[in-house]
């Protein structure tokens, strides 16, 4: 078949559309591909810089990260629907369709506006949460009974990777309505505490002595204490009676970790090395315990009444 028979044939009309969709997913592709290596050789950049400068470029690799993963995702789509409008636009079967299609435009969107409320509901606190940035990819996040780091932000959900590798998908429009705990968010450190309850026969003294001492040579307890904190004499750990209950004395201690993960590990591990301090010291860490009595074994009451009347 020549060439010219070919550009008379009716395959002429499909060739560009087709030659616009392979276009489209090819540019999708390399554009995907091109930013992502772009903003890998920027992170590695901030990244020097972070070991330089410390938590000034981390708070901004953070939030460049979020707003990187939303745009790129962003761009992708709009070269894609334009290369959808373009396809549409060079089939004479589809164009006249289009046409109709625009005339009833404002009844198919009340239509599709009905469909897909909950998808776009999604896409518009995906673009609020890029914006507002209440969370960043990498933060250790507490979302209800779920505590993890943020691993992906898409238009439609938000991937949270829990403390078990567990991957939770939660829609944005049901995380942009929740009480979010963020602990990457400004400063990382957390006020930790440890909780021991001991006997009533105790030293409480002595308890709370052990306690602040085991704190302090713990390696993730932080000194945070100011100069001025110092210099007014403030102890760097606190430990409190917080309460007195039917078989203990409730000790708590008060102390500053550099982060969530070790507030956890360090609450853990302060238990059991509390615990043997107190069992070298004498302390005693009660346990509940009852005074049972059986009813036959008790005396019985004397009868005053029969004696007063024997006596009358």
């Amino acid at each position: 078949m020549s060439l010219l028979a070919w550009l008379n044939s009716p395959f002429k009309a499909y060739f560009l559309p087709i030659f616009i969709g392979v276009t489209t997913i090819i540019s999708g592709n390399i554009a995907n591909y091109l930013l992502k290596r772009s903003f890998r050789s920027a992170e590695h950049a901030l990244e020097k810089h972070l070991k330089k400068h410390g938590g000034q470029y981390k708070e901004r690799l953070a939030a460049d990260r979020t707003k990187f993963v939303f745009m790129r995702r962003i761009v992708v789509i709009v070269i894609y629907v334009v290369g959808a409008i373009l396809i549409i636009s060079n089939i004479p079967s589809l164009k006249s369709f289009s046409y109709s299609l625009l005339a009833g435009a404002g009844v198919l969107a009340i239509i599709i506006g009905f469909a897909t409320q909950k998808t776009l509901s999604n896409l518009v606190a995906g673009l609020m949460i890029s914006i507002s940035q209440p969370f960043r990819v990498g933060d250790r996040v507490k979302l209800k009974d779920e505590y993890g780091i943020i691993e992906d932000i898409t238009l439609r959900h938000t991937v949270l990777k829990t403390w078990d590798n567990r991957r939770v998908i939660i829609p944005n429009s049901v995380i942009n309505e929740e009480v979010i705990n963020n602990y990457t968010f400004g400063d990382e450190r957390i006020l930790s505490t440890v909780e021991i309850g001991i006997s009533y026969d105790s030293d409480i003294d002595l308890a709370k002595k052990i306690m602040s001492e085991e704190i302090r040579k713990h390696p993730l307890f932080i000194d945070n204490r100011t100069e001025a904190d110092l210099l007014a004499g403030k102890d760097s750990v606190k430990v409190r009676v917080v309460g007195c209950d039917d078989f203990s004395i409730r000790l708590r201690g008060y102390y500053w970790t550099p982060n969530q993960p070790a507030s956890l590990i360090s609450r853990y591990e302060l238990i059991e090395s509390i615990k043997k301090r107190f069992d070298r010291e004498g302390v005693e860490i009660p346990f509940p315990y009852r005074t049972i009595v059986y009813k036959k074994d008790m005396k019985k009451p004397k009868r005053v009444g029969k004696r007063k009347r024997k006596g009358a």
